[in-house]
């Protein structure tokens, strides 16, 4: 059977209040102790029924005495009462379990172990602790009573078990407590009332309170914010009921006012937000309403241009509406419609030319002052009064002119051929400025077609042609200068005005433009004139009769005239006296001129000669300056053509012993014409030894020739023809060809320095240059 002490030990239990210094001690409230307390006994004293003569020796092990947390008990030894050492903290170790031990003086055990079990008690030591510190919420205006909002919940460290952890909630305002209620026990938080409206309180801030001991013990307290949630229950409405708007003319993509609305939901939002629906007024689609996304103004913008001649004002109704949808508890919009009146202002507009291009025709060869057409233009500008002038642009080669003020299109001088123009098109500007603020100018352009007129009769080709008496023919041509279809084909046939000889004749058509003449029977040798009518294929055809000179003649077998004198002869038996008359006046009124230009000439060789050889030494360099016939230099390639070097006889033909030949510009005075035949260079080989030979001549001489004369002998035949180019030309416009062994003559490559130059040879070239050797020579 079990000793008495572990009988005691196990039929022990011991609760202990937390925070108690000693038995029976229970603290205040919210009390501390800042002190160690003193040792406290507790109602636990182990004895043993085994006494010993020496005594019983107890002692307690577990945790709170050897083991964390270590002395929170002790025990005497002796007596074996059970002592609390410190304060007890039932949230940290809310009991205790130890072991007891009876040993005698010798230590051994007396009895088991028995089990101590110290419960330590409950006190409200603790206050309440909300989870957060603010709790925040949303609810939407006007939602039904009753409605969920938030749940705050507190926590309390104390034993759940007891009325030290009974929470209770509740709200502090007092006038909040009519809109919002909480739920003591749950910490729930509803709408207590259908008022809640955004545009009157938009949040509301709660202070929540919790208690524990059921609502009478410790407090703690945490902030409540709830956003009240904007619905769309205020419709949009305009300030106005009628708004004056202003548009410019002409223009597009332009503000021309705005529209003020007032709304009362959160601006921002879709709820507030207004859109604008034109109704009525405006058919085209010429305007268009945009919301500003700041002001919620609706922005009037022209999406087409106005025309105030057209429609000067216009009587818009629009409507505005959110661009979410009202709610059914909104009320009904008192100003939900606007009437917008625009009146459009008037701006100048630019004329136009209602056809533009203008296409039209005139006649080439019409006469000045020809109307072509009259080129207006319009000016939609009604309502304004206003004038417009009319202009040609610029067209330094115009013939037309335009009237200022009528816009009349006529022909300044005679219109040009037809031909003078690209495909027979003329194209030009015509301008038209109005009187406005600012003035406007419209261009209009002009393409007249230049027709091409039959004013022109053909022209018999050629006009005097040679005819064998046996079986002879001759064709004859026309030309025209118009063109088709007033040209060709044309038509020959003899005039009414011609003599019997013309029915001895027979005029053949060989094509478009050609004709054969024959002779019909026996035609006498000489000169017959024959009236020739040649039309052209115009409409209206034009005609001209012309004379055709024949020459008959007896023919060799050739066909050639074997008698030119009877035909001279024939020529003025053939001739009337007024035509004799005016072939003589001609040749007289020729030899005048031709005197005249002779005495002409003579008269300023004369004065030039005297202004060489007479000048006085200040104007030496004009009179150098005035001999400017030599030539360029090698750059200078157009002052004469190569080809006439290259055969000469082609320029320079044979001398006739009844023609004066020609004669150079510069040849010397005084010399006496060259012997003829002289033989000139045929080609670039005879001109390269006609060179060499002066070359070498003139080297071996020191500018004067040779001993033999043959350089000197060249250079004085080339200085004294007249009739062959300059000495220095042949030079210079030699063709060498590639590679050539002929060196250049120039006489700028023959010194560096006027030093180095003998001046004395100019002495030798005639009295030309003898001014020349005066200066130089000296």
């Amino acid at each position: 059977m079990p000793g008495p002490l572990e009988h005691v030990a196990r039929s022990v239990g011991l609760s202990v209040v937390s925070g108690n210094r000693a038995r029976n001690t229970d603290p205040l409230p919210g009390s501390c102790q800042p002190f160690p307390p003193r040792k406290a006994g507790l109602p636990l004293q182990i004895k043993s029924d085994k006494q010993q003569p020496g005594g019983v020796i107890y002692s307690i092990k577990g945790p709170g005495v050897d083991e964390e947390p270590r002395g929170v008990f002790s025990i005497d030894k002796l007596t074996g009462k059970v002592y609390l050492n410190t304060m007890l903290d039932r949230e940290k170790n809310d009991h205790f379990r130890l072991k007891a031990f009876a040993l005698d003086l010798g230590g051994v055990t007396l009895e088991d172990p028995t089990d101590l079990e110290i419960v330590v008690m409950d006190q409200n030591d603790n206050r309440p602790l909300f989870r957060q510190d603010v709790f925040s919420a949303h609810v939407v205006e006007g939602a039904a009573p009753g409605t969920f909002v938030m749940k705050a919940e507190a926590t309390d460290a104390d034993d759940p078990e007891t009325d030290n952890a009974a929470l209770r909630y509740s709200i502090l305002e007092p006038a909040l407590s009519g809109v919002f209620e909480m739920d003591e026990l749950s910490g729930e938080i509803r709408t207590a009332q259908a008022q809640l409206d955004r545009e009157v309180v938009g949040v509301y801030n709660l202070t929540l309170q919790a208690a524990d001991m059921s609502g009478e013990g410790l407090t703690t307290t945490a902030s409540a914010v709830i956003y009240v949630d904007d619905i769309n229950d205020n419709p949009p409405e305009f300030s106005a009921k009628e708004f004056l708007l202003e548009a410019p003319e002409n223009k597009e993509g332009v503000a021309v006012g705005r529209l003020m609305v007032q709304d009362k939901d959160l601006p921002g939002s879709p709820n507030w937000l207004a859109k604008f629906t034109i109704l009525e007024g405006d058919p085209e689609g010429a305007f268009a309403i945009q919301t500003d996304p700041h002001t919620n103004d609706g922005i009037v913008s022209l999406v087409k241009a106005l025309d105030h001649e057209r429609r000067d004002h216009f009587e818009l109704l629009v409507s505005v509406q959110n661009q979410s949808p009202l709610d059914l508890s909104a009320p009904k919009a008192a100003r939900a419609l606007a009437t917008v009146r625009v009146r459009v202002l008037d701006a100048n507009e630019a004329p136009f030319f209602r056809e533009n291009p203008w296409r039209g025709r005139v006649d080439e060869g019409a006469p000045p002052g020809t109307e072509v057409t009259v080129y207006r233009a319009s000016d939609p500008d009604t309502r304004q009064v206003q004038e417009l002038r009319y202009s040609q642009a610029f067209s330094p080669d115009s013939w037309l002119q335009v009237d200022p003020e009528s816009g009349l299109v006529r022909t300044r001088e005679t219109v040009p051929p037809r031909a003078t123009f690209p495909k027979g098109w003329y194209n030009t500007q015509i301008l038209a400025c109005d009187n406005g603020s600012p003035p406007l100018t419209a261009t209009g352009t002009l393409s007249i077609e230049v027709v091409e007129v039959n004013d022109h009769a053909p022209i018999l080709l050629p006009g005097s042609g040679e005819l064998c008496q046996q079986g002879g023919s001759l064709v004859l041509s026309a030309t025209d200068q118009d063109l088709a279809p007033h040209a060709e084909p044309f038509h020959f046939r003899f005039g009414t005005s011609g003599t019997p000889l013309a029915h001895n004749w027979s005029l053949t058509h060989s094509n478009a433009t050609h004709a054969l003449l024959q002779a019909q029977g026996e035609v006498a040798e000489g000169l017959h004139v024959l009236p020739i009518l040649v039309s052209d294929s115009g409409r209206p055809p034009r005609e001209q009769e012309q004379l055709l000179n024949v020459s008959v003649c007896a023919c060799n077998e050739e066909g050639a005239c074997q008698a030119r004198a009877a035909a001279v002869v024939g020529t003025v038996a053939g001739l009337s006296f007024g035509a004799l008359m005016v072939i003589l006046s001609s040749a007289a009124l020729l030899l005048l001129l031709v005197l005249l230009v002779a005495g002409l000439e003579h008269s300023r060789r004369r004065a030039f000669r005297k202004s060489l050889l007479g000048g006085s030494q200040d104007d030496f360099r004009d009179n150098v300056l005035n001999y400017d016939e030599q030539g360029g230099g090698e750059e200078d390639q157009d002052a004469y053509d190569i080809n006439q070097l290259r055969n000469p006889d082609l320029l320079f033909p044979p001398p006739s012993p009844w023609i004066k030949p020609p004669l150079r510009k510069d040849h010397p005075y005084g010399y006496s014409l060259p012997q003829h035949p002289r033989r000139l260079p045929a080609g670039p080989s005879d001109i390269e030894d006609f060179i060499n030979e002066a070359r070498l001549g003139w080297n071996a001489a020191g500018g004067r020739g040779d001993c033999c004369g043959r350089g000197a002998e060249g250079l004085e035949a080339a200085d004294a023809d007249p009739g062959v180019p300059p000495y220095d030309t042949a030079l210079i416009y030699d063709y060498e060809g590639d590679s050539s062994a002929g060196g250049s003559l120039s006489s700028i490559l023959s010194s560096l320095e006027d030093d180095d130059q003998d001046y004395d040879y100019l002495n030798d070239w005639g009295p030309r240059f003898r001014r020349l050797a005066e200066l130089y020579g000296q």
